[in-house]
C-alpha cells in the first residue's frame, strides 16, 4: 500500500510550446563542434535568474564552444512549460526537476538518467549523504542532481510580537492563532498571517495536519498513518484545519483567498503581514526588501498539540531532457552546477540547506535568519523529518483537487470536515489502485 510507483499521466495542457516568446531552440553539435544549450528553471525570481546566468556565463568561459540560453518562466506557469517542452521533444536541454514533477517527467520517458555520468564524475564525494541520496530514484536511475533542500520555517516581525505584548514568535499553530490575531489592524493595513489560498494552498494545510497527527505518522509517507489510514481521517486533523482556516477569518486579509507564493512573501516584506510560513529562499528576498534586521527573523517550525512538528524536506535540482541531441555538454552543465563553488553560491544566495558537505561549516549558515534550521536540525525528535509522497504519478491531479478544495472552504461551499472527508477518500483511493 504504501509503495511509491511512477505511472504516465496527462499534461497540463495543448498551450503551444512557441509561447514561450523570444526562446531560440537548443540545436545539436554544429560542424565546428560548437554547442548551444537551452535551460529551463521553473522556481524563478528576478535575483535567482540573474545569478543562474551569472553561474552560467562562468560556464561558458570554462567551456568556450559550449553556450547556454537560459528561459525563465514566470513561477505560476513554468511548470506547465517545461512539460509543454518536454512533450514536443525539442527545445530544452537542461531543466529544473523538482520532486513534484519527477514522477511524471520520468514516467513519460522525458529524463535521461544521469546514473552513468555520475558515477565517473570527481564532484560525487562532495556531496552531502541527503543529495546523494536524493540524486537517485527507487529504480536506481538518477533523474537530477538536487541543487539545495527546502524547509518550511516561520518568518516574523519582531517587532510587531514585541509591540502585541508577547515575550517571542509562535511556537504552536495555537500559538501563532493567538499572536495573528492580537496583531491584526485592518484599519492601519496591518494583518496577521500571510494566508496561503492560491496556488499550493494545500501544502500548508497538510503541514498543519501533520503537526496534529505527529504522534502516529508514518514518518516514511507523511500522507499516513502508522496503522495506515490516511491522515486525513486521524481524530486530530479536525482540530488542525480548524485552527488553520481560522488564520483566514481571523487574522489574514480578504485577498489572500487567491494569494499564491510571490503574494504571500510580497504581503510580509512590504509590511502588510506579521507571520509568513515559508521555505528558506525567502530569507533573501526579505534581506533585500525594505524591513531592517531588527524588524524580522525566522523561528521553527510550528508544532502540535503534543510539541512535535513533521518537517517534510522538500527537493530540486538539474536534470537532462531525453530527448536532448547535446546530453554530453548537457550532463556537463549539470555537474558544473552541481560543484563545490557554484553550488554552494547557487545555495547561499536562494537560501537553501546546501548539497555540498563542506559548506555547512560556512558561518553563513550558523547565524542569523538561519538559526531557526539550526535548531531544528539539533532537536529532530521535536522537528521530525518526514517524507510526502510527492513522486506519485496523480501528484499533480493531488494539487489540483486539494487547492481545488481550499479554494471552496474559504468561499464558503465546503465545511472543513468535507474537505479531510474527500481528502480521505481521494488518497485511499489512489492508494487502493496502487496496490
Amino acid at each position: 500500500m504504501k509503495k511509491k510507483v511512477l505511472t504516465t499521466v496527462a499534461g497540463f495542457g495543448t498551450v503551444a510550446v512557441l509561447a514561450l516568446t523570444g526562446c531560440s531552440a537548443s540545436s545539436g553539435p554544429s560542424a565546428d563542434g560548437t554547442v548551444t544549450l537551452q535551460m529551463v528553471e521553473s522556481l524563478t525570481n528576478p535575483a535567482r535568474t540573474e545569478l543562474l546566468r551569472g553561474l552560467l556565463d562562468e560556464f561558458e568561459k570554462e567551456n568556450p564552444k559550449i553556450s547556454v540560453n537560459l528561459v525563465s518562466p514566470p513561477t505560476e506557469q513554468a511548470d506547465a512549460k517545461i512539460q509543454q517542452m518536454l512533450q514536443s521533444g525539442k527545445g530544452v536541454d537542461v531543466l529544473e526537476v523538482r520532486d513534484i514533477t519527477v514522477g511524471p517527467f520520468a514516467n513519460n520517458g522525458w529524463l535521461y538518467d544521469l546514473a552513468p555520468e555520475l558515477e565517473e564524475w570527481d564532484g560525487w564525494d562532495s556531496l552531502t549523504e541527503n543529495a546523494q541520496s536524493a540524486s537517485f530514484a527507487a529504480d536506481g536511475k538518477s533523474y537530477f542532481v538536487p541543487y539545495g533542500f527546502y524547509g518550511l520555517s516561520l518568518f516574523y516581525r519582531t517587532d510587531l510580537v514585541a509591540e502585541a505584548g508577547f515575550d517571542g514568535p509562535p511556537n504552536s499553530w495555537e500559538d501563532l492563532l493567538e499572536q495573528a490575531s492580537a496583531i491584526q489592524d485592518p484599519s492601519n493595513n496591518l494583518y496577521g498571517y500571510a494566508f496561503r489560498g492560491g496556488a499550493n494552498a494545500n501544502s500548508n494545510v497538510v503541514a498543519a495536519i501533520e503537526a496534529y497527527t505527529i504522534d502516529g505518522l508514518d514518518p516514511d509517507d507523511a500522507f499516513l498513518m502508522e496503522d495506515g489510514s490516511t491522515i486525513f481521517a486521524a481524530p486530530e486533523a479536525q482540530a488542525a484545519v480548524d485552527d488553520y482556516f481560522a488564520l483566514f477569518t481571523e487574522a489574514s486579509p480578504p485577498s489572500a483567498v487567491s494569494w499564491g507564493y510571490p503574494e504571500m512573501v510580497a504581503g510580509f516584506t512590504n509590511g502588510t503581514t506579521a507571520f509568513l510560513l515559508q521555505d528558506p529562499e525567502v530569507i533573501a528576498t526579505v534581506q533585500e526588501s525594505s524591513l531592517t534586521e531588527d524588524q524580522w527573523d525566522t523561528a521553527p517550525l510550528l508544532v502540535g498539540p503534543s510539541g512535535k512538528a513533521a518537517q517534510p524536506l522538500a527537493v530540486a535540482g538539474w536534470g537532462v531532457a531525453e530527448n536532448s541531441e547535446s546530453k554530453e555538454a548537457a550532463v556537463q552543465l549539470v555537474e558544473f552546477l552541481s560543484s563545490a563553488e557554484p553550488a554552494t553560491e547557487f545555495a547561499q544566495a536562494n537560501s537553501l540547506v546546501p548539497i555540498i558537505t563542506d559548506a555547512a561549516d560556512d558561518e553563513f549558515y550558523s547565524s542569523g535568519p538561519w538559526t531557526s534550521y539550526l535548531t531544528m536540525t539539533d532537536n529532530p525528535e521535536t522537528y521530525i523529518n518526514v517524507q510526502q509522497p510527492r513522486g506519485v504519478s496523480w501528484w499533480t491531479e493531488w494539487i489540483q483537487k486539494s487547492d481545488e478544495d481550499v479554494q471552496n472552504v474559504l468561499l464558503g461551499n465546503m465545511s472543513t470536515s468535507d474537505l479531510l472527508a474527500s481528502w480521505d477518500e481521494f488518497w485511499v483511493e489512489k492508494y487502493a489502485e496502487q496496490g
